[in-house]
């Protein structure tokens, strides 16, 4: 039993003999007696299984240690086993590959149970490092305990990526799983996470990995996770199309939490000034970001600069679309037409009318700025479709 035990270990690469438990005495037994493997032998085979894969060993070595235990047991049956009439000979192999049947199956049984409850519980793990981290209020040295088996170097500079399909999915596992591929063949098994939370996919990479400056104030581009976040997702079927938003590297565990915050923020600031770029990136809402920090300066702005275009017929909102418009098109009045479906005319008409009523001329260079600003401040604060503040309440 002892050099059976040894040499099928050798055969499967190395794996312990120990995992076998009291499997060759069960084969000695099918093989001289004919005894078929009871329940509880089997299940103690199957609890086998499952400390192999607690140990990290492969279900296909431990099969192959089975197998090649199977084997050996059979060539160094006693001399009086083979010399039996041939019937006997058949019920002994007849047994014998039953026990190696039933064994295997309950090993394969246990080692993919132990499996998936280790799959679980590294989801699970998984799915609340990503949540401490986003949210950056755990303990620092807990943080960099946890991230470690992930491959999470909290030390270094880190982005994050939010990517958000055009209607809410009952399920975007799918999607997790097929961008999982793709970026960690892209970055790495190291320093990467790819999770999800609440609707959205999140990707968090090692900004030196993505092309990213891996300062916190750089306003350079994020390099290369949003294009392939986006890439891989508009793949799918189901979600299309994907808004990517990429926050800043910034480095340090709280650096993580302050990145995806700047995602979370580029997202909403794309959906309220609906800008149609599908990747979104913090230098391109960082304007909005500064005029919104201020509620109460930009009502005032809002308010004293645009209102008066409440006197047109039809009211400010064919007003203030063009004036957006007009901006967005880079001050050109044919592209603006264009974009609005009216002539040239119509649309130097009506910034005609801006000027009248507000006193500021779209066409002056000294004037633009004020109107640009208001006209983005409209947008943040939903007028005129939204009534707007006084300037007193808003304060």
């Amino acid at each position: 039993m002892a050099r059976v035990a040894e040499g099928a270990s050798h055969d499967a690469g190395g794996v312990s003999s120990e995992f076998l438990g009291d499997y060759l005495p069960m084969l000695a037994d099918a093989a001289t007696f004919g005894h078929f493997p009871g329940r509880a032998q089997l299940e103690a085979v199957r609890l086998q299984g499952r400390r192999a894969a607690e140990e990290g060993v492969a279900a296909g070595r431990g099969i192959d240690l089975y197998l090649s235990a199977a084997r050996r047991v059979w060539n160094e049956l006693p001399a009086v086993v083979r010399e039996r009439d041939n019937k006997a000979v058949r019920a002994a192999a007849a047994a014998v590959l039953q026990v190696v049947d039933d064994a295997v199956a309950s090993f394969a049984d246990g080692h993919a149970e132990a499996g998936r409850e280790l799959v679980r519980r590294e989801e699970t793990l998984r799915r609340e490092l990503v949540d401490d981290l986003l949210r950056g209020d755990a303990h620092l040295s807990q943080l960099v305990e946890r991230a470690e088996p992930f491959g999470l170097d909290l030390t270094r500079a880190h982005q994050v990526a939010l990517a958000q399909p055009s209607q809410r999915l009952p399920s975007i596992t799918a999607a997790t799983s097929a961008l999982e591929r793709v970026v960690l063949d892209r970055f790495g098994d190291r320093d990467v996470l790819v999770a999800t939370k609440e609707g959205l996919v999140v990707v968090l990479a090692l900004a030196e990995a993505t092309g990213a400056p891996a300062t916190a104030e750089a306003l350079a581009p994020t390099g290369d996770l949003g294009k392939i976040v986006h890439g891989e997702l508009n793949r799918l079927r189901r979600g299309s199309p994907w808004r990517v938003a990429v926050g800043r590297a910034h480095p340090g565990a709280y650096g993580i939490a302050r990145s995806y915050e700047e995602a979370r923020e580029g997202l909403a600031m794309a959906s309220r000034m609906n800008l149609d770029r599908p990747i979104v990136e913090m230098r391109d809402v960082l304007t909005y970001r500064v005029l919104a920090r201020d509620q109460p300066a930009l009502v005032d702005l809002v308010h004293s600069v645009l209102c008066p275009l409440d006197q047109a017929r039809g009211g400010a909102g064919p007003l203030v679309e063009t004036l957006q418009t007009y901006f967005e098109c880079g001050c050109v009045a044919t592209a603006a037409a264009s974009k609005l479906h009216l002539s040239v005319r119509a649309v130097t008409y009506r910034l005609d009318r801006v000027k009248s009523l507000t006193g500021f001329d779209p066409l002056d260079p000294a004037h633009r700025f004020t109107l640009q600003a208001a006209a983005l401040g409209a947008k943040l604060l939903g007028w005129p479709q939204r009534p707007l503040p006084h300037p007193e309440s808003a304060s």
